[in-house]
Protein backbone atom coordinates (compact mmCIF):
# COMPACT_ATOMS: atom_id res chain seq x y z
CA UNK A 1 0.00 0.00 0.00
CA UNK A 2 1.37 3.41 -1.00
CA UNK A 3 2.35 5.73 1.81
CA UNK A 4 -0.10 8.60 2.33
CA UNK A 5 1.40 12.08 1.94
CA UNK A 6 0.51 14.42 4.78
CA UNK A 7 -1.61 17.45 3.92
CA UNK A 8 1.08 19.83 5.10
CA UNK A 9 3.88 18.01 3.24
CA UNK A 10 4.57 20.84 0.79
CA UNK A 11 4.27 23.51 3.49
CA UNK A 12 6.90 21.75 5.58
CA UNK A 13 9.19 21.37 2.56
CA UNK A 14 8.82 25.08 1.85
CA UNK A 15 9.68 25.93 5.47
CA UNK A 16 12.77 23.71 5.36
CA UNK A 17 13.86 25.29 2.07
CA UNK A 18 13.50 28.81 3.43
CA UNK A 19 15.39 28.20 6.64
CA UNK A 20 18.02 26.05 4.95
CA UNK A 21 18.64 28.82 2.41
CA UNK A 22 19.45 31.18 5.27
CA UNK A 23 21.76 28.68 6.96
CA UNK A 24 23.55 27.84 3.70
CA UNK A 25 23.93 31.51 2.81
CA UNK A 26 25.20 32.60 6.23
CA UNK A 27 27.30 29.56 7.18
CA UNK A 28 28.38 28.39 3.74
CA UNK A 29 27.05 25.30 2.03
CA UNK A 30 30.20 23.26 2.72
CA UNK A 31 30.24 24.08 6.43
CA UNK A 32 26.52 23.74 7.14
CA UNK A 33 25.39 20.38 8.51
CA UNK A 34 22.06 18.60 8.47
CA UNK A 35 22.12 18.70 12.27
CA UNK A 36 22.43 22.48 12.14
CA UNK A 37 19.56 22.67 9.67
CA UNK A 38 17.38 20.49 11.88
CA UNK A 39 18.09 22.64 14.92
CA UNK A 40 17.27 25.83 13.01
CA UNK A 41 14.02 24.30 11.75
CA UNK A 42 13.13 23.03 15.21
CA UNK A 43 12.84 19.41 14.08
CA UNK A 44 14.92 16.24 14.29
CA UNK A 45 17.58 15.39 11.75
CA UNK A 46 15.49 12.36 10.81
CA UNK A 47 12.65 14.72 9.93
CA UNK A 48 14.93 16.63 7.54
CA UNK A 49 15.95 13.36 5.88
CA UNK A 50 12.27 12.46 5.54
CA UNK A 51 11.95 15.31 3.05
CA UNK A 52 15.46 15.45 1.57
CA UNK A 53 17.95 12.63 1.08
CA UNK A 54 20.99 14.91 1.26
CA UNK A 55 22.24 18.48 1.51
CA UNK A 56 22.72 18.49 -2.24
CA UNK A 57 19.09 17.47 -2.81
CA UNK A 58 17.95 20.27 -0.54
CA UNK A 59 20.18 22.85 -2.25
CA UNK A 60 18.93 21.78 -5.66
CA UNK A 61 15.30 22.12 -4.60
CA UNK A 62 15.94 25.58 -3.14
CA UNK A 63 17.52 26.81 -6.37
CA UNK A 64 15.05 25.07 -8.68
CA UNK A 65 12.05 26.50 -6.86
CA UNK A 66 13.63 29.97 -6.79
CA UNK A 67 14.53 30.05 -10.49
CA UNK A 68 11.32 28.41 -11.73
CA UNK A 69 9.22 30.88 -9.74
CA UNK A 70 11.06 33.79 -11.37
CA UNK A 71 10.79 32.23 -14.83
CA UNK A 72 7.03 31.72 -14.47
CA UNK A 73 6.57 35.33 -13.34
CA UNK A 74 8.39 36.61 -16.40
CA UNK A 75 6.56 34.26 -18.77
CA UNK A 76 3.22 35.48 -17.41
CA UNK A 77 3.85 39.09 -18.55
CA UNK A 78 1.56 39.85 -21.46
CA UNK A 79 2.01 43.61 -22.04
CA UNK A 80 1.77 44.17 -25.78
CA UNK A 81 3.67 47.47 -25.90
CA UNK A 82 7.42 46.62 -25.92
CA UNK A 83 8.50 49.38 -23.55
CA UNK A 84 5.83 48.45 -21.03
CA UNK A 85 6.75 44.77 -21.27
CA UNK A 86 10.41 45.56 -20.55
CA UNK A 87 9.42 47.77 -17.61
CA UNK A 88 7.15 45.03 -16.24
CA UNK A 89 9.95 42.45 -16.47
CA UNK A 90 12.36 44.68 -14.57
CA UNK A 91 9.78 45.17 -11.84
CA UNK A 92 8.95 41.47 -11.62
CA UNK A 93 12.60 40.50 -11.20
CA UNK A 94 13.17 42.90 -8.32
CA UNK A 95 9.87 41.97 -6.68
CA UNK A 96 10.71 38.27 -7.03
CA UNK A 97 14.05 38.93 -5.31
CA UNK A 98 12.29 40.59 -2.38
CA UNK A 99 12.74 38.40 0.69
CA UNK A 100 14.89 36.00 -1.33
CA UNK A 101 18.37 37.39 -0.70
CA UNK A 102 19.55 34.04 0.68
CA UNK A 103 18.32 32.13 -2.36
CA UNK A 104 19.92 34.71 -4.63
CA UNK A 105 23.26 34.38 -2.84
CA UNK A 106 23.11 30.61 -3.21
CA UNK A 107 22.35 30.92 -6.89
CA UNK A 108 25.53 32.97 -7.30
CA UNK A 109 27.82 31.14 -4.89
CA UNK A 110 26.67 27.54 -4.42
CA UNK A 111 25.28 26.30 -7.73
CA UNK A 112 28.67 24.81 -8.57
CA UNK A 113 28.38 22.46 -5.57
CA UNK A 114 25.74 20.39 -7.35
CA UNK A 115 26.24 17.42 -9.72
CA UNK A 116 26.69 18.28 -13.38
CA UNK A 117 23.24 17.17 -14.53
CA UNK A 118 21.53 19.25 -11.86
CA UNK A 119 23.70 22.26 -12.68
CA UNK A 120 22.68 21.86 -16.31
CA UNK A 121 18.97 21.94 -15.42
CA UNK A 122 19.36 25.09 -13.35
CA UNK A 123 21.54 26.80 -15.94
CA UNK A 124 18.94 26.01 -18.58
CA UNK A 125 16.39 27.88 -16.47
CA UNK A 126 18.82 30.77 -16.07
CA UNK A 127 19.32 30.92 -19.83
CA UNK A 128 15.57 31.07 -20.38
CA UNK A 129 15.34 34.01 -17.97
CA UNK A 130 18.20 35.80 -19.73
CA UNK A 131 16.66 35.12 -23.13
CA UNK A 132 13.33 36.61 -22.05
CA UNK A 133 15.13 39.76 -20.95
CA UNK A 134 17.23 39.84 -24.11
CA UNK A 135 14.13 39.62 -26.30
CA UNK A 136 12.38 42.32 -24.29
CA UNK A 137 15.38 44.61 -24.84
CA UNK A 138 15.37 43.83 -28.57
CA UNK A 139 11.66 44.62 -28.85
CA UNK A 140 11.93 47.89 -26.90
CA UNK A 141 15.29 49.07 -28.26
CA UNK A 142 16.57 50.39 -31.57
CA UNK A 143 16.70 47.99 -34.51
CA UNK A 144 20.50 48.31 -34.69
CA UNK A 145 20.93 46.86 -31.20
CA UNK A 146 19.05 43.69 -32.12
CA UNK A 147 21.38 43.20 -35.08
CA UNK A 148 24.56 43.41 -33.01
CA UNK A 149 24.74 40.25 -30.91
CA UNK A 150 27.79 41.33 -28.92
CA UNK A 151 26.28 44.67 -27.90
CA UNK A 152 22.94 43.04 -27.19
CA UNK A 153 24.51 40.44 -24.90
CA UNK A 154 26.55 43.12 -23.13
CA UNK A 155 23.44 45.25 -22.66
CA UNK A 156 21.40 42.32 -21.35
CA UNK A 157 24.00 41.29 -18.78
CA UNK A 158 24.51 44.92 -17.79
CA UNK A 159 20.80 45.10 -16.99
CA UNK A 160 21.10 42.12 -14.63
CA UNK A 161 24.15 43.81 -13.12
CA UNK A 162 22.11 46.94 -12.40
CA UNK A 163 19.32 44.87 -10.86
CA UNK A 164 21.83 43.02 -8.70
CA UNK A 165 23.06 46.38 -7.42
CA UNK A 166 19.79 46.71 -5.53
CA UNK A 167 20.26 43.29 -3.93
CA UNK A 168 23.88 44.01 -3.01
CA UNK A 169 23.76 47.60 -1.78
CA UNK A 170 20.31 48.91 -1.00
CA UNK A 171 18.79 48.67 2.48
CA UNK A 172 15.26 49.75 1.55
CA UNK A 173 13.42 46.46 0.94
CA UNK A 174 10.01 48.04 0.37
CA UNK A 175 7.98 47.17 -2.69
CA UNK A 176 7.80 50.84 -3.63
CA UNK A 177 11.59 51.23 -3.59
CA UNK A 178 12.02 48.17 -5.78
CA UNK A 179 9.46 49.36 -8.31
CA UNK A 180 11.02 52.84 -8.38
CA UNK A 181 14.48 51.43 -8.99
CA UNK A 182 13.22 49.04 -11.68
CA UNK A 183 11.62 52.03 -13.41
CA UNK A 184 14.88 53.97 -13.16
CA UNK A 185 16.72 51.13 -14.90
CA UNK A 186 14.03 50.97 -17.57
CA UNK A 187 14.12 54.72 -18.10
CA UNK A 188 17.89 54.62 -18.36
CA UNK A 189 17.68 51.91 -21.02
CA UNK A 190 15.00 53.58 -23.07
CA UNK A 191 15.64 57.26 -22.47
CA UNK A 192 19.32 57.57 -21.65
CA UNK A 193 20.24 60.29 -19.17
CA UNK A 194 17.01 62.15 -19.83
CA UNK A 195 15.15 59.03 -18.72
CA UNK A 196 17.02 59.03 -15.40
CA UNK A 197 16.08 62.66 -14.80
CA UNK A 198 12.42 61.77 -15.37
CA UNK A 199 12.60 58.74 -13.04
CA UNK A 200 10.68 59.00 -9.72
CA UNK A 201 13.69 58.00 -7.60
CA UNK A 202 17.03 59.67 -6.96
CA UNK A 203 20.10 57.50 -6.50
CA UNK A 204 21.52 59.96 -3.97
CA UNK A 205 18.45 59.47 -1.80
CA UNK A 206 18.66 55.69 -1.76
CA UNK A 207 20.09 54.24 1.47
CA UNK A 208 23.21 52.15 0.93
CA UNK A 209 23.75 48.62 2.09
CA UNK A 210 26.89 47.53 3.90
CA UNK A 211 29.83 46.56 1.72
CA UNK A 212 30.76 43.45 3.67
Amino acid sequence: MARTIARDHEEKRALIRKRAARVFAETGFDRASMSQLAADCGVSKASIYHYYASKQALLFDILEQHLNALLKRLQSIRDEEPGQRLQAMLREILLAYRGADDEHRLQINALGQLPGDEQARLKSCQRQIVELMRQAIVDAGPVELGRDRRKLNATTMSVFGMLNWFYMWNRDDSEEARIDYADLVGNLLQGGFSGVVQSPVSLTDMPQRRSG
